[in-house]
This record gives C-alpha cells, structure tokens and sequence, in this order.
C-alpha cells in the first residue's frame, strides 16, 4: 500500500468518527423541572384540565420524530409505576419553554402526587415536580343519610346507627354507588365547626350531638356531603322533635307537609289528642293545622313528641246567606271581608266572569247564582271562595184555598211546609194543633207561620200520619189529617 493510498484511508476514518461523534452529542438534551402552577388539582365531570410548562435544551438536539410525554407519579409521588397522562403528536413541540395540558384519571385521589417530563428521541427524563393534592371528585353532590331525618335518639347505654343511603331517596346520588371511594364522619363543635370522628359508610354514636359525613377528597373542597342529623340520648318520658318539610307555618297550595320524627321501632300518631287511624310510620303527610303529636318506642325506652302545625291559609266572610232574597228591581250590596295579603277578587254571575269586578264589593241587582274568589298573591299563595244565591222572596202566607193532607218536607223547596189559608194563620188568633197518631202534640200555636215542620220529623213508619185541630177565634172548629211523604 503507497503512502498517499493510507493516507487517505486514514482520513475517511476520521471523518466517520467525528460525524459519529456530532452525531451523539446532537442527541443528547436536558429537561427541567416541571411547573405546575397550582397547588392542588380537584377535578370533576364539569372540570378536569390542567396546564404544565417546562423547558428544555438544546432545542436541536429533538429529533423529528421526538414525542413529549407526561407522567404522574402515585400518590406518595413515587415514580416506580408511573400513569402517562399526556402524550404530543410526534415532532409537534420544538421550542423551549413549551406548555402541555392533562387531565387527571378518574381514580386520583391523594395528597403528595408529583409529575415529570419525559422524551423519546432522544430519551430523557425530567426531575419530579413539587407535590400537590390531586383528586377526581366522581361524586360531587350532595347526599342522604338515615333517609334524610334530622333528628334520632338512642336509649341511654345503648347506640344509634347512622349510615350512607344506597340509592337514597329522590333525586339523591349516593356516593356507596362508586365503590372507589372512602369516607369521613364528623361531629359539629359550633355554627362552622366541626371535629373527625372517624372514617367509613357508618358511624355507630353513643354520644349526643350533630353529625354529618363527607367523602374523603382531602384538601380538595367538594359538594359531596350528607345532610346533618342530630343525635340525642332518651329516657321513658323524655321529649323529642317533629319537623315539617314545608316549615311551620306551612303553605297548604305547595300539596301536605310531611311531618318527620326522630326513629324509633314503632309509632302512633296523635292529632289533637285523638289518634290517628294507621298513623304508624315515621313520618305523617297531612294539610291540616292542629296539635300533633306522636309516641315512639325505642326499645329499651320511649320518648313523645309533638308541634302545633299551623297554615298559611287566610280567613275571609261576607255579608250575605247562601241564599239570600231581594225585590225585584232593587240592589244588594255585597262585601267580602278577608285577611289575605294583597288579595285578588275575581266576581262571577251564572258562572260568567263579571267584567271590571275587581274589588272586595259589588252591588247586585240580578236574581241569579253568584260567585266570588278571594286570591292571597303575596307569600302562600292560595285561594277562598264564597258560592251563593239571590232570590225573589218567598211570601210567607201566600193565598191557598183549602187546607192541604199531603206534605213532603225534602227540602226541594216545594210543598216542605203546610200552608193553610191566611184565615187561620198569624194575625187572625186561630189556634192550630197538630198531634201524632199517638195523641203526642207536635205544634200548639195562635200564631201560625205556615212553617210546620219547623225541625225536621224522626219517624219509623213510611208516610205517617198526624192529625191537626184548628179553631178559630169564634169557635168554629176543622179538623183533619196531614200525610208525610218524603
């Protein structure tokens, strides 16, 4: 081999070493510390993205294809099983600083999560990121417990259970249907104050006070608690609390109240000191006011108690009988009296709204069927009526020329009383008898109104009989027999 040949060779060498050599220095890169920017992540359905921003260098040395990854460490920050929660396009980031957006997966739940940067070409790997807390609330809702009552007793010595309703009532979303969660019970100190108690899906008390139950999402604040119930200790004769859903007073036009009372085994309910047939449960729906009370037994002991319910309903009257009479072409003045807050007056004649009545008066001069609503617009809102009639007057002594037998007191308003002629009724000193066919004297009067029977006859017979005496101021005397036909 000549000289110029090896030297040659030996320059080709050369030349491929040191394109080796750029080659790998090309691929080596640094990646910084993540920074996260937040202290906490506390996602749910509505919000679950997070930004990251990191630099790296040198920008040359990423490949084309080069893909930035990030990874979230385990709860205590530990990397040796990292989840990949984000992945770019291959070659989409290539200038430092760069920001990269995640979500977090749906079973995050910790305090000391950290995150790092990762490469694929060339491979490298940042240093974790400062801790923070991170959970995915699944849950984040409100919730029941012990069916939503607000009170419960436990005999003294013994205990009472509270636990997570499964599904709940309502619309409620128990937490016990997402078996990934955990729980914590406390117990209320003050108005915004409370202290653990302990963690689980129930919490047997033994110690009077308020008690509520949170899912455990750490520093994360959440929507997902349950509502409060306090617990007290009875003995025999001790007293408890029954709460109405609709307050007290309790607005009737929002359908009945239900009425809730500590647990117990068994209970009666009272209304007014009478029981209530199958009144035996816990609760009592009812839209009636009164005094209500209930007894209930807790096994070992029993306690009672009790509310004066009262409604929103308001009270109204008016001036005039449900059938009230009137001369023709003369005017009735009608007023309705009430204690409805801005009230609403809506008049009807022959069930056809009355155009332009609008006030608690109204002047008739119609024979007829009237009607007038009384609407409360302020606060419960709630509505009165008054139905009644107006009618030509009835002659009390209208002109008849014989003494009726037949009568028939159906209050149809026809042929109800025995009308006799105006000579032997009030006024003319006549004296009218009438007896049972047992000689017993119904009515005995010299002033006759032509309103027998006055109270309504108690009879076992069918069409009894009486029988009637009537004489007159010169002694002349008619007798005779008076048929009832209902």
């Amino acid at each position: 081999m000549n000289k110029t040949t090896f030297v040659k060779k030996l320059f080709f060498v050369l030349c491929f070493f040191v394109l080796i050599l750029n080659q790998n220095l090309k691929a080596q890169i640094a990646i910084g510390a993540p920074n996260i920017g937040f202290s906490q992540a506390c996602a749910n359905s509505s919000f679950n993205s997070y930004n990251v921003t990191f630099v790296f260098t040198p920008e040359a040395g990423l490949s084309p294809t080069n893909q930035f990854k990030i990874e979230l460490s385990d709860a205590d920050g530990s990397f040796a099983s990292p989840t990949v929660v984000y992945t770019s396009t291959a070659g989409a980031i290539t200038t430092s600083p760069a920001t990269l957006n995640f979500a977090l997966p749906t079973d995050t739940a910790g305090e000391s999560y950290r995150l790092r940067i990762k490469s694929t070409a060339p491979a490298a790997t940042s240093s974790g990121s400062s801790t923070f807390a991170a959970y995915y609330k699944i849950q984040d809702t409100p919730f029941s417990i012990n069916n939503l009552i607000s009170t419960a007793s436990y005999c003294a010595g013994g205990n009472y259970l509270l636990t997570i309703d499964n599904p709940g009532t309502g619309l409620n979303d128990s937490p016990l249907n997402y078996p990934s969660l955990t729980f914590k019970w406390y117990r209320e100190t003050g108005p915004t104050t409370s202290v653990f108690v302990a963690d689980g899906e129930s919490l047997s008390v033994n110690t009077p006070g308020t008690y509520f139950v949170e899912t455990d999402y750490g520093t994360c604040t959440s929507d997902s608690f349950s509502n409060r119930v306090t617990v007290s200790e009875s003995t025999t004769g001790s007293t408890s609390t029954i709460v109405s859903s609709l307050g007290n007073p309790f607005c009737p036009s929002g359908g009945p109240t239900t009425l809730t009372t500590t647990s117990g085994n068994s209970y009666q309910w009272f209304l007014d000191g009478e029981a209530i047939s199958g009144a035996t449960n816990q609760t009592l729906d009812t839209v009636l006011s009164g005094t209500y009370s209930v007894s209930i037994d807790l096994g070992s002991c029993s306690t009672t108690a009790s509310i004066v319910l009262e409604s929103e309903l308001f009270t109204s009257s008016i001036n005039v009988d449900e059938i009230t009479s009137m001369e023709l072409g003369e005017t009735l003045y009608i007023e309705v009296t009430t204690t409805a807050e801005n009230p609403e007056f809506q008049w009807y004649y022959n069930n056809v709204l009355i155009s332009g009545a609008v006030g608690n008066t109204y002047d008739a001069t119609e024979f007829g069927s009237y009607q007038v609503i009384i609407n409360q617009t302020t606060g419960c809102i709630v509505s009165d009526d008054f139905l009644f009639e107006i009618e030509a007057p009835i002659d009390p002594f209208p002109s008849v020329a014989d003494i009726p037998n037949v009568i028939s007191p159906n209050g149809d308003g026809i042929n109800d009383t025995w009308v006799i002629p105006n000579a032997y009724v009030s006024g003319s000193n006549t004296e009218v008898i009438i007896m049972d066919s047992y000689g017993k004297v119904s009515l005995k009067t010299t002033d006759y109104q032509n309103n027998w029977p006055i109270d309504e006859l108690n009879f076992k017979s069918v069409n009894p009989v009486y029988y009637y005496v009537i004489t007159t101021s010169d002694n002349k005397t008619k007798k005779g027999s008076i048929t009832i036909v209902k």
